[in-house]
């Protein structure tokens, strides 16, 4: 028997249907500003819909300290009913006799979207009380919000643990794909790290390091594997306490597996109007500060993930927002279409550089989650996807 059930499993005409989706999307102006998460979730709102169901979505969105205006779902309920050329009802409130008096009027193929969960202060705490109200809205609960399917909240586990509940069709592909890289790679298998933060994805590294054949490091985060290397790296972002743990990986079993940029374009302060100069990586100059991977680097990764069976990407391999310090990634994201490997991308920037690119449509996976998929990668349970487990041994 399968670790879950899907709507496959399910009936769901005619019946009041709760979806946690990740509906966390940027906004600027009050206005959607990248709705790549609302694109990858739309064929689920599509199937419920035409099979009949009362379709009730519910998400959070940013990180709201109360209930706050500017966090409000109104303009993803806009952008949804835009995209998929239907209604979305978006009521006021998450949970209460308004709410369910609004879902029981509702109709098959009906689209309701709630508040912001997060505007209740139980959310994040996996509330009985709030978990108990979010189950009196359904028959029947999907979840499909991989993105936050790592965090034990009311809205992705306590209502699973009431309600029947099942996976929705985007949860099933994320954890299917990713799920490929961690348990049989194609091989070789080569990871593409990169982003500012190094201490967000030691722990993935250190995971996927002993799975992989190449690891390529690029980012800001490369600039502390360059300092454990001996090397000075000006007034590039360093993260001092990682160092003797990074030299510890790099002497390590595997270590001999991380390739590092060959050079590196600085720029006499971290401005988008700094003059762009490229260095080989060990003469970084002390009044510059590194913001992105030099041409022969590119063109090392480049053959690297030519030469790959199966590829993962995350994280930029420099500052791509500003356009003289855009040639890493857009050579990395590049290399990842062009490869004829199975090509999984996860992490919100690094999708936003495919999307910018044009280049989203020419790999295979691309992850809506970021903490999510390297949880997932580093073989950690998902809570949100684990309460699921018990619906398939008929709880």
């Amino acid at each position: 028997m399968a670790d879950y059930l899907t709507l496959d499993d399910v009936d769901v005409a005619g019946r009041r249907v709760l979806v946690r989706a990740d509906l966390n999307v940027p906004l600027d102006h009050g206005a959607v500003a990248d709705d790549f998460r609302l694109l990858a979730f739309l064929p689920t709102v599509e199937r419920l819909r035409a099979s009949g169901a009362v379709t009730v979505l519910c998400s959070h969105l940013g990180r709201p300290k109360n209930r706050e205006a500017e966090f409000s779902m109104d303009p993803v309920a806009a952008r949804l009913s835009a995209l998929g050329d239907f209604a979305v009802r978006k009521l006021d409130a998450v949970v209460g006799p308004e709410v369910e008096a609004a879902i029981a009027a509702g109709r098959p193929g009906d689209v309701i979207l709630l508040e912001n969960t997060r505007f209740e202060r139980g959310e994040t705490k996996n509330d009985p009380a709030l978990s108990a109200a979010l189950a009196r809205l359904g028959d029947l609960f999907v979840q499909d919000a991989f993105g936050s399917a790592h965090r034990a909240h009311s809205s992705t586990v306590g209502v699973a643990e009431l309600v029947k509940s099942v996976a929705g069709p985007l949860l099933v592909a994320e954890v299917e794909s990713l799920g490929r890289l961690l348990h049989d790679p194609p091989r070789p298998f080569v990871v593409v790290m990169g982003g500012a933060k190094l201490s967000d994805k030691l722990a993935i590294i250190h995971s996927l390091l002993p799975k992989t054949d190449v690891m390529l490091i690029g980012g800001g985060m490369c600039f502390t594997f360059l300092a454990a290397e001996g090397y000075e790296i000006g007034k590039s972002l360093v993260e001092e306490d990682m160092i003797k743990e990074v030299r510890k990986l790099l002497d390590g079993e595997g270590g001999d597996r991380v390739q590092l940029p060959l050079d590196i374009v600085v720029g006499e302060r971290f401005a988008e109007d700094a003059v762009a100069k490229t260095v080989a990586a060990d003469q970084i100059p002390e009044s510059s500060v590194g913001l992105d991977i030099g041409p022969l680097s590119v063109e090392r990764f480049a053959g690297v993930v030519a030469g790959a069976a199966s590829v993962f990407w995350n994280g930029p391999m420099g500052v791509f927002e500003w356009s003289q310090f855009r040639s890493g990634t857009e050579g990395v994201a590049k290399a990842v279409a062009a490869s004829a490997a199975f090509t999984a991308v996860g992490g919100g920037d690094s999708v936003a550089a495919l999307r910018m690119l044009g280049l989203d449509r020419r790999v295979d996976h691309l992850s809506t989650g970021g903490g999510a998929s390297l949880e997932l990668l580093e073989g950690k349970p998902l809570p949100g996807v684990l309460v699921l487990k018990r619906w398939a041994h008929g709880a």
